[in-house]
């Protein structure tokens, strides 16, 4: 598996389902929008392909994400933001762009730019409990 260094990977303690509909709740909670969440290995198996699971989870806050495609209109090409869920070979990873690099793409000043690092906290905050540990012990991975 390459990893590409303009996006974050961490490791999730469940399986790809749970974890996309535990990071759609968590997004619901936090008073976003789930816009649409994209099985990608069900779309593959109806036309006869494999894909490892893989669902593409597409959110964010129409209030944030408006500011910034007002200031910068090719930005709605990489929002609403996305989480891709996937499975390599049988750890479930949590994949997005970092905020940073969506940021200096469209060279946004900092107002605009503050709540898209909200996908860190998101992410972050499905990965451990209240007291900041993580939730479960994934299986042993190399740093990203």
């Amino acid at each position: 598996m390459h990893l590409h260094p303009d996006y974050t990977t961490k490791d999730s303690p469940w399986n790809v389902a749970d974890t996309a509909q535990r990071l759609t709740s968590l997004i619901t909670e936090r008073g976003m929008t789930v816009f649409v969440t994209i099985d990608q290995s069900d779309q593959a198996r109806q036309v006869g392909l494999e894909l490892r699971d893989t669902v593409l989870v597409v959110f964010g806050s129409p209030k944030a994400g408006t500011r910034v495609m007002v200031a910068e209109p090719l930005a709605a090409l990489d929002l609403p933001l996305k989480l891709l869920v996937w499975d390599d070979d049988g750890r479930t990873l949590v994949s997005y762009l970092k905020p940073t690099v969506l940021s200096a793409r469209y060279a946004l000043a900092r107002s605009l730019a503050a709540p898209l690092d909200g996908i860190e906290a998101l992410v972050d905050a499905l990965l451990t409990d209240s007291t900041g540990q993580p939730t479960a012990t994934p299986p042993s991975a190399p740093a990203r």
